[in-house]
């Protein structure tokens, strides 16, 4: 079940959400592969941005942690480990190992630098000679997803210390001299709504993939949705224990893909189509060519497959390149379709 005890808040089940699929795909590709680079979803207001985002991190499976960790240490993968872990590690000493489920960190609007990034206390440090550490929301969201609601209204040079630290998978803090760094390898996820602004294309390249979400028109469906919030909100329990056994085929086909994606090949023809789609569409940089590498990859691993084909391409391509178009005041054309009618020509 999604809560283990009724105190616990319940989540919306990830599978019974309706409609959405472009933004559900893009936030299951990110978790099955982290290095893709995170999700921005831009969208319109009340269409479930925030609902299926804590759908998805209460949907993965519990991950093990070195106990009392504040940096949620993975106890055998070096990569995840604290420093402090891996010095008690290579000096022979065993640790404590318990399981937790993946975190799902919320960054407030008003959060500051110190918070982000968590402190050094600089008088212990003068007068005790002891380096203390007072960890931030990117400790906590180690091996887990970080959510950033209203992301284009965040301060600039915040955003660019998130998304640093989700490509390095390290946050480094120096103060004074001293400095301290602890793993920080998160999905992060924004969100926002167009009419609120965008944000600076520069920052925008650096999240992997880029979902546009739009309210449902179809009279249907609309019900559909509103019957279901409605059931959930009344009895959240009962609803998510109609939706449990899809619940854990979803969360095993996870598995298994995080297992199957080093061995997933994409064949040398395939690549070179990539980057001939990124080329014409004079995309800056070779992020684009590198994400859509990843994301047709972890599509693979999501379906079974060992080998990429043109169509897993073609289903990831226009979240990766979508964002990385330069944009033109006088272009008519959707920054979507333009990515399609390229990647028609060059595949077909």
């Amino acid at each position: 079940m999604s809560t283990t005890a009724n105190s616990i808040r319940p989540v919306f089940p990830f599978t019974a959400i309706v409609g959405q699929e472009e933004m559900k795909l893009a936030l299951i590709l990110n978790v099955i592969d982290p290095k893709i680079g995170g999700v921005m979803i831009m969208g319109d207001r009340g269409t479930g941005k925030s609902t299926t985002i804590r759908a998805i991190a209460d949907l993965l499976p519990k991950i093990p942690v070195v106990k009392d960790d504040p940096f949620n240490s993975h106890p055998t993968d070096v990569d995840l480990m604290s420093d402090p872990v891996q010095e008690l590690l290579s000096e022979g000493h065993s640790v404590n190992t318990s399981t937790i489920k993946v975190p799902m960190i919320d960054l407030p609007l008003g959060a500051t630098e110190d918070r982000v990034c968590g402190t050094i206390d600089i008088e212990k440090a003068l007068n005790e000679g002891i380096k203390t550490f007072e960890p931030g929301l990117l400790a906590k969201a180690n091996r887990g997803i970080l959510y950033v609601d209203e992301v284009n209204l965040l301060d600039d040079h915040l955003v660019d210390i998130l998304l640093d630290s989700a490509a390095s998978g390290w946050n480094t803090v120096e103060r004074e001299g001293i400095s301290i760094r602890h793993p920080a390898r998160f999905v992060l996820v924004g969100s926002g709504n167009p009419e609120e602004g965008e944000l600076r294309p520069q920052l925008l390249d650096r999240f992997g993939m880029h979902a546009e979400i739009r309210t449902v028109k179809d009279a249907s469906l609309r019900v559909q949705i509103v019957e279901q919030r409605s059931q959930f909100d009344q009895n959240p329990y009962n609803c998510i224990e109609e939706w449990e056994d899809k619940q854990q085929v979803l969360k095993a086909q996870i598995l298994e893909a995080q297992s199957l994606l080093p061995e997933v090949n994409i064949d040398f023809s395939l690549r070179m189509k990539i980057s001939q789609v990124c080329g014409e569409l004079d995309v800056d940089g070779l992020r684009g060519d590198i994400v859509t590498n990843r994301a047709a990859k972890a599509l693979a691993a999501y379906s079974g497959k060992n080998n990429v084909d043109s169509e897993d391409i073609k289903k990831v391509i226009i979240l990766c390149l979508r964002h990385r178009l330069r944009k033109d005041p006088l272009e008519t054309i959707d920054s979507g379709t333009k990515v399609t009618q390229i990647v028609d020509k060059i595949f077909d």
